[in-house]
């Protein structure tokens, strides 16, 4: 159940009566502004809210909406108005998924001391060939905010914050990359490093690699829009991407030649979580309220589909020769 407060200067409140026609509403005046309180199924909030944005005129500053959840409701009418609501998939509100994600733009201290922090958990477990420690690791890479809120962004034809959440995952990845490099030649120094299974397993390319990179990007997105924890949704995504990235920058010390192998399946990896997370915001119908916005923003995921399969291909060849 939700609560949404809606609040109108006095011209404009009959119209938000008209969108609320059949429901049952409380209104009030407080100082020349109406306050409409409303409560409605989760279900229904994202089809009321555009209702409701529809006829509210946004430009004056008295007006606004607001949507809480409340702890509980005791009351009659709602349980009935649940128990009619029709069964339907519950859309998460536009302006939701733009609070999520706001962040996940901006490269700061903490993001970059947590992946690299992972990176280098991930590279003593890669050294101690101990897939545990690895997997753990992990839990502390925020490396999925940023493939998240470049898919949404996309979906709602905001290029620019797309391409800075793009900005930030290449610096988490290339942060984690160089750190791998110069923690490998310390203790290279101090204790000479053999390669052991876990690395060797992620310097062979195989395009089943991307295929499943697809799959993890799609199921991750999906499991976070639905509620799940960032850190559970987005151990798949880290376990896919972080290690390979960590690898690259070993062999980089302990074996140079085998550096295009490992760029390649880093780069297959992210390209194959971005188009997987990317069909996903598809799936969940993401997109903006506003028709001529509808329109930009399909001509961008239009684009940036078409150039993720295109390097998807390109990719997937090139691994099969490799792997052949």
């Amino acid at each position: 159940m939700k609560k949404i407060v809606v609040h109108v200067r006095e011209d404009g409140h009959q119209q938000i009566e008209g969108a609320l026609e059949g429901l049952h509403y409380t209104i009030s005046l407080v100082q020349d502004v109406y306050e409409i309180i409303v409560y409605t199924p989760d279900e229904n909030l994202d089809d009321l809210i555009e209702k409701i944005q529809g006829v509210l005129d946004l430009r004056y500053n008295e007006n606004m909406i607001e949507v809480s959840t409340p702890e509980f409701v005791i009351s009659s009418l709602l349980k009935r108005a649940e128990k009619k609501v029709e069964k339907k998939e519950e859309k998460t509100p536009v302006e939701k998924l733009l609070d999520t994600v706001k962040d996940y733009g901006t490269l700061d201290l903490e993001k970059l001391s947590l992946t690299s922090i992972a990176g280098l958990v991930a590279l003593s477990g890669l050294l101690l060939d101990n897939q545990t420690i690895i997997i753990g690791a992990m839990l502390l890479s925020p490396i999925m905010g940023p493939i998240y809120g470049f898919a949404v962004y996309a979906a709602l034809g905001r290029i620019e914050n797309a391409l800075r959440c793009l900005g930030v995952l290449a610096a988490l990845l290339l942060g984690v990359f160089f750190l791998s490099a110069i923690a490998t030649f310390l203790i290279n120094i101090a204790i000479p490093l053999t390669l052991t299974e876990e690395i060797t397993t992620r310097l062979v390319v195989n395009p089943i690699y991307t295929i499943m990179a697809v799959l993890l990007g799609f199921a991750a997105v999906v499991a976070f829009n639905r509620g799940t924890s960032e850190v559970i949704a987005g151990v798949a995504i880290a376990a896919a991407i972080i290690p390979p990235t960590v690898v690259t920058g070993l062999v980089l010390v302990l074996q140079p030649m085998s550096l295009i192998t490992t760029t390649l399946l880093v780069a297959g990896q992210v390209v194959g979580l971005i188009a997987g997370a990317l069909v996903a915001v598809t799936v969940l119908k993401v997109k903006p309220r506003d028709t001529r916005d509808q329109n930009i923003a399909k001509r961008y995921v239009t684009w940036s589909v078409a150039l993720i399969v295109l390097l998807i291909a390109l990719l997937l060849w090139i691994s099969w020769l490799m792997w052949s």
